[in-house]
């Protein structure tokens, strides 16, 4: 078999020349399309079901949130594990699927099974479904920092949180960019429990209503002289006094009593869980930038770098976006290595010809088959989805071995064959160089 296809390549040399052509083509376009990324995705296909219910003690939450949400998925198709993970106040469920699986038709399953237990989880409760990424998609972080000193923490959170993050959410490919660090702004309302106490009002009497005052209520139109007027009534909190002036209930003479006569309302910080330092220099606040599934990482990198371009002339005076880990750095290292790589090993190969055989043109054969063999070798990634990485690339680099290997041993054969042989073999060269590839083949 190997005789009769070398014999064949040889004696049609203008179709084996339209097909690498044909295959250098079809290289050239599977690496425009190949994914480039600089660790190869080995993560299992995966959907995370995220559930919030504050105050509850881990085996309280895991009793009515994580075990039924756990019981309900378990029998989903093509679910090869599900795991839960309970903590105070909140509760992760790891839908693990089978290898293959398209994530979005996993995330409509898990959609579809969670309508079971909807009415069964405990009021207020609502399960969420996490970002589309793996567990390689941080691929960019960055942190706010503030030069001038004149901004707090609080500040450059609230900066993160309510314009750079949705910036950077509409970047093409970030499934989600999380914020860390810094403080969240909140109202507290600092209850005095012996004026509370005196006036006859309950802890649950000063939660209802604050409820029910930050809301919009509809009205209806009405028209005068041929316009229409919409009457609505608007309560919605905007500042502390708004707080201080709800209504909490009215005394023996039916006189209003506020919130600000059994509390004391300010703005301060959330409580945290942790806290983000940068460089030894002191907190920061700082993002996080993951890639949706699938996506090439490269280009999400540079969208995102773009995107920051863009947006900080609109930050405030002091205030820098300072890139704290960026991939793309790893990725083009990556590719570079490779094309030193094969660099090297063509200019050695060619020095190895030349220096033994002192015969020029018989270097040029490895000298063009490595780059072709390179450039075919991206067809089949581009088919079965492996991603342009470290390990890829660095398995091409080993291959690159054999194939030099085979080139310089099939034209060293075929080099001696020709000077050692007698003169009809030289004259016959063509049939001289197949007898010799068939030998080596």
């Amino acid at each position: 078999m190997i005789e009769k296809t070398i014999d064949y390549c040889a004696r049609n040399r203008f179709l084996v020349f339209i097909v690498v052509f044909l295959l250098m083509l079809g290289g050239i376009y599977a690496i425009k399309g190949v994914p480039l990324d600089a660790v190869p995705d080995v993560s299992d296909v995966q959907v995370i079901v995220y559930t919030t219910w504050e105050g509850r003690s881990p085996d309280l939450v895991e009793d009515q949130v994580t075990y039924p949400i756990v019981r309900s998925l378990i029998s989903a198709p093509k679910v090869k594990a599900v795991r839960g993970l309970t903590d105070f106040g909140f509760s992760y469920v790891y839908v693990i699927f089978e290898d293959g699986t398209d994530i979005y038709w996993a995330r409509s399953r898990v959609l579809e099974y969670m309508q079971q237990i909807t009415g069964k989880l405990p009021p207020g409760v609502t399960p969420v479904l996490g970002p589309d990424a793996t567990g390689v998609g941080w691929v960019y972080t960055y942190a706010l920092v503030d030069e001038t000193g004149r901004h707090d923490l609080a500040y450059l959170r609230t900066l993160q949180d309510w314009y750079i993050r949705y910036a950077l959410a509409g970047v093409g490919g970030v499934a989600e960019v999380a914020s860390i660090g810094g403080f969240v702004k909140q109202y507290q309302v600092n209850i005095d429990y012996r004026r509370m106490a005196s006036f006859g009002i309950s802890i649950q009497d000063v939660m209802e209503r604050i409820k029910r005052s930050n809301n919009d209520v509809e009205g209806r139109l009405l028209e005068f002289g041929g316009r229409e007027y919409m009457v609505r009534g608007r309560g919605y909190i905007k500042s502390v006094a708004d707080i201080e002036k709800i209504v909490v209930g009215t005394n023996e003479r039916g006189t209003p009593i506020l919130l600000r006569d059994v509390a004391d309302v300010s703005l301060g910080p959330e409580i945290r869980r942790g806290i983000v330092e940068l460089d030894g220099k002191g907190e920061v606040v700082g993002g996080i930038a993951v890639m949706r599934f699938g996506e090439n990482a490269l280009d999400v990198i540079n969208r995102v770098k773009e995107k920051i371009k863009e947006i900080e002339p609109g930050l405030p005076q002091g205030v820098k976006i300072v890139p704290t880990y960026d991939r793309s750095e790893l990725i083009r290292l990556s590719i570079q290595s490779l094309q030193k790589t094969l660099i090297e090993e063509m200019i050695v190969v060619s020095l190895v010809i030349v220096i033994f055989l002192l015969h020029f043109r018989s270097a040029l054969v490895p000298i063009f088959a490595l780059p072709i063999a390179v450039i075919a070798s991206f067809i089949p990634m581009y088919f079965l989805r492996i991603t342009s990485n470290i390990m890829s690339l660095g398995g091409i680099a080993l291959a690159i071995g054999v194939l030099v290997d085979a080139s310089i041993v099939m034209v060293e054969n075929a080099y001696r064959k020709l000077s050692e042989g007698t003169e009809e073999e030289k004259r016959e060269s063509t049939r001289t160089v197949i007898r010799a590839a068939k030998q080596v083949g």
